[in-house]
């Protein structure tokens, strides 16, 4: 399982509540604050994250939001774009109207100016209909042994996937998981975090026997030992982890304080045997947009000019 030493992040311009991806994402709240107050505490936490990774030897590569049009959860660029260690960028069909304007031009055109780029694949076409797949949010990709993990969602279709993975030549690995409300959990990364060795997975989400056998089964064959996390934990955001290595080759996992916070201490211990925690605190972003620090990063495998 390669990791990346590079991320890129989106610094926000306009944040806020938004409503067209409330519509399905059960982990968003309404906040009872201003606008501006919003902004300003949103780009805060970004600051510090952002200043937090670099403490830690890793490369963040920041893009600048543009004020207008206002784009309320470009802080998640890894829903629209994704690149490959075979060099691939690609371009995602994304569900809600006002997030595919975060789909910009010049944020490809900075990556080609820093990265080599050696394929373009933009999928975005499904959009007209309504057929989507959010890049790394809908799937969990393991590139070293070509295999797809995902749940099915109204962002994540089928149909997509499977063309996708087919165009790729990955094995899609697809499975239903539901919240604790019951209803589909929203992005595979918000219930699973696939490691260099290990597997964090919120195994009370995937409701069918032979469904959570398959991907437990697959998982151990691929030698990934499974840390296992609850419902609770997962509205925790423990599942919205990312492992990087940074520059000095020591492998971190970042994940949110909320995340850190719910976790129980056997799991801290399990996890730190194969990397070292890297708690950061996202609370404004975690509540009003209902993702975390996974959500905030696209990992950028592309070899450098």
């Amino acid at each position: 399982m390669p990791l990346t030493s590079t991320i890129l992040m989106v610094r926000p311009a306009a944040f806020g509540f938004n409503e067209e991806t409330a519509a399905n994402n059960y982990f968003q709240s309404s906040p009872d604050i201003s606008k501006e107050e919003l902004q300003q505490r949103a780009l805060t936490e970004f600051d510090i994250m952002v200043q937090t990774l670099r403490s830690h030897d890793i490369n963040v590569f920041v893009i600048e939001d543009t004020k207008e049009p206002a784009k309320p959860d470009a802080i998640f660029p890894n829903n629209w774009l994704s690149t490959s260690p075979t060099g691939i960028v690609t371009v995602f069909p994304m569900y809600a109207p006002n997030r595919r304007i975060e789909k910009r031009e010049e944020i490809l055109e900075q990556i080609a100016a820093s990265f080599i780029i050696k394929d373009l694949q933009d999928w975005t076409g499904y959009e007209a209909e309504g057929r989507f797949l959010e890049g790394t949010g809908s799937m969990i990709i393991d590139y070293e042994n070509k295999m797809i993990y995902a749940c099915v969602s109204e962002r994540t279709s089928l149909s997509v996937l499977e063309k996708y993975a087919a165009t790729n030549n990955f094995q899609a690995i697809v499975f239903l998981a539901t919240d604790k409300n019951g209803m589909p959990v929203y992005h595979t990364n918000v219930m699973m975090t696939l490691g260099e060795d290990f597997c964090v997975l919120c195994e009370e989400a995937i409701e069918e026997e032979w469904e959570l056998i398959a991907v437990r089964q697959l998982l151990e064959s691929t030698n990934h030992s499974i840390i296992a996390i609850t419902r609770d934990q997962m509205h925790s955001f423990a599942g919205n982890m990312l492992e990087v290595k940074n520059n000095k080759g020591e492998n971190i996992l970042i994940l949110s304080q909320t995340a850190f916070n719910s976790l129980r201490k056997e799991q801290k211990q399990m996890l730190e045997a194969y990397s070292t925690l890297l708690p950061i605190a996202v609370p404004t972003i975690e509540e009003v947009e209902g993702g975390s620090v996974r959500c905030m990063m696209a990992e950028v495998f592309l070899e450098r000019r």
